[in-house]
């Protein structure tokens, strides 16, 4: 038990300085966008007194390195800084939206994860049959299909034929729980389409793999049913690589709904990113960026650290 607690601690420190790479990155992305950021915002008109001045505000007067510190500094400490939109808070606008996109990941995944499973069960028993051919072509091609065009299937089809959702997810903090899934059921369709084929693909690859040991084969001598042996003896000896591929489109979920965002105009943390983009407002830029990428990375620490205690085998090398 020693030595997992050590590999955890060693995975978590990995994705630690991933975090931190990420940050330099980003940073530097920022800091190779083509113009002047301070003649940008105060436009043309603004006098060489009031560049400056608002530059010595956003501190560029400092060399690169001085200012990425103390933006790390300060994006650690919760302090985003002020947009340069409209000289609100960072974090009062990241606070909101950010949490606008984790409701919409977890409605999400509380459709496709169960449906995911079930479905990679079903296609597991009826492995090679018409029913899991017909999952599998339908799966995959919703998986070919870009974000937006599923997403704007369904708008033509729920929302301008059938009108029964809104084709846009507008929602606020006065909106009832009720409401606010109406709302965003059609993004989180869209999203449970895209991801719904990762895990319902390897939950039935999982559990078709222990469906070939010796134990299962000893089970069917026996004359035990087939779906019992797959529900009581196979899917909980498969949860490894099923846990670890939810827990990496539960990530995806997180940071991958800014396309979803923007085409249905969700006001979360991705549509708060692109438009923030198209205003040069580079403390939300980077802040928004920087937090996707902590999201993702740490999500995918806890794939593999559920993966590792799920599974007696890694455990084992761990020891």
């Amino acid at each position: 038990m020693k030595n997992v607690i050590l590999l955890i601690l060693k995975r978590t420190l990995a994705s630690v300085v991933t975090v931190l790479v990420i940050s330099l990155i980003i940073f530097i992305g920022v800091e190779l966008l083509p113009g002047d950021v301070a003649e940008t915002v105060l436009g043309q008109s603004a006098t060489a007194e009031t560049v400056k001045a608002f530059r010595d505000e956003l501190k560029l007067d400092l060399p690169p390195h001085t200012r990425y510190g103390v933006w790390l500094k300060d994006f650690v400490q919760g302090n985003f800084g002020n947009s340069l939109a409209n000289g609100r808070p960072v974090s009062g606008l990241i606070g909101w939206r950010f949490a606008n996109t984790i409701f919409l990941a977890a409605t999400t995944a509380l459709i496709a994860v169960p449906l995911a499973v079930v479905l990679g069960v079903l296609a597991a028993f009826y492995r090679n049959t018409l029913f899991d051919k017909s999952i599998s072509v339908i799966t995959l091609s919703f998986i070919s299909f870009p974000e937006f065009f599923i997403a704007y299937i369904l708008i033509v089809v729920f929302s301008v034929q059938l009108n029964m959702f809104p084709s846009m997810a507008a929602i606020n903090a006065s909106m009832s729980l009720g409401a606010k899934i109406n709302a965003i059921l059609l993004p989180a369709l869209t999203l449970t389409f895209v991801v719904t084929a990762h895990m319902m693909r390897q939950t039935r690859a999982a559990i078709i793999n222990v469906l070939s040991s010796a134990y299962v084969e000893m089970a069917e001598l026996k004359g035990i049913k087939r779906l019992r042996i797959i529900l009581l003896h196979a899917f909980p000896n498969s949860l490894s690589p099923v846990i670890n591929v939810i827990a990496l489109n539960l990530a995806y979920l997180v940071v991958g709904v800014v396309i979803v965002e923007v085409v249905f105009v969700y006001p979360g943390l991705g549509q708060l990113l692109v438009d923030s983009v198209a205003k040069r407002d580079i403390p939300v830029v980077q802040a928004s960026g920087l937090i996707f990428a902590a999201a993702y990375v740490f999500l995918n620490l806890l794939a593999d650290v559920l993966s590792m205690l799920v599974n007696p085998r890694l455990r084992q090398l761990a020891s």
